[in-house]
């Protein structure tokens, strides 16, 4: 039974990936820093395993990394989709904006898998799975600071993918666009006009169950209308 864990789990893109995952059977273990909604995601997601921990704090991810192995001996899949989102430009957003997306989006996912890869690498086999974003491949008004994080985190999936290839260990890049979630809460957009977060964790599936022999690099994903623009709300 394979051993998945997903940071950023109890909303979003994260819920559907333990949904499904845990529907064909993995042993998920749920992350995410609030515990009210891990509560939840345990009522709607049975059998589960749910540890609250903040991704931008650094003993908080050693001390998740440290139980999850203590627990498991390891884990098979890694799913890195603990993020934030703040617009901005960079030319008017504060000086800590890009501190502040890099902790959300790259710092943590960078450690975790530090944590964990060593028995990745020791077994030979295991996936690391980075939710990246369409932000990370293109330049939006809007981008500023995240954007930047989104591109490092883009740019440490790739290097890890190289670093990674004489042990066994795949490393995917999901890219998704425009996607269902609290992130795009209040936009005066239709539902239809972005993808289904279930989409975003089926591509994940996907990529998971394919041979030990193939690794699916880059998932880049849009809504079927292309990217969000201020035509939308012309």
């Amino acid at each position: 039974m394979s051993v998945v864990l997903v940071t950023g789990a109890s909303r979003g893109i994260g819920r559907a990936m333990v949904a499904r995952f845990a529907r064909e059977g993995c042993t998920v273990i749920a992350c995410a820093r609030g515990e009210a909604g891990l509560a939840a995601l345990r009522v709607d997601v049975a059998g589960i395993e749910t540890h609250a921990c903040d991704m931008r704090d650094a003993a908080s991810v050693d001390a998740l990394a440290k139980a999850v192995l203590a627990r498991h001996g390891a884990v098979d899949l890694l799913v890195n989709n603990a993020g934030a989102y703040r617009p901005g430009q960079i030319s008017n957003e504060d000086d800590d904006a890009l501190l502040d997306m890099l902790q959300a989006n790259l710092f943590g996912a960078y450690r975790l898998s530090k944590r964990l890869l060593p028995a990745m690498i020791e077994r030979r086999r295991g996936m690391v799975l980075n939710v990246c974003s369409t932000a990370s491949i293109a330049a939006y008004p809007n981008g500023g600071a995240y954007s930047i994080a989104k591109h490092a985190l883009y740019g440490f999936s790739r290097n890890l993918r190289e670093e990674m290839k004489p042990h066994g260990v795949r490393v995917v890049a999901l890219l998704p666009g425009a996607t269902l979630t609290d992130s795009w809460a209040g936009v005066p957009l239709p539902d239809a006009r972005l993808m289904p977060a279930d989409d975003v964790a089926e591509a994940a599936w996907m990529a998971w169950v394919m041979s030990a022999r193939t690794v699916i690099e880059d998932i880049v994903m849009r809504p079927q209308l292309g990217d969000i623009s201020d035509k939308d709300f012309a």
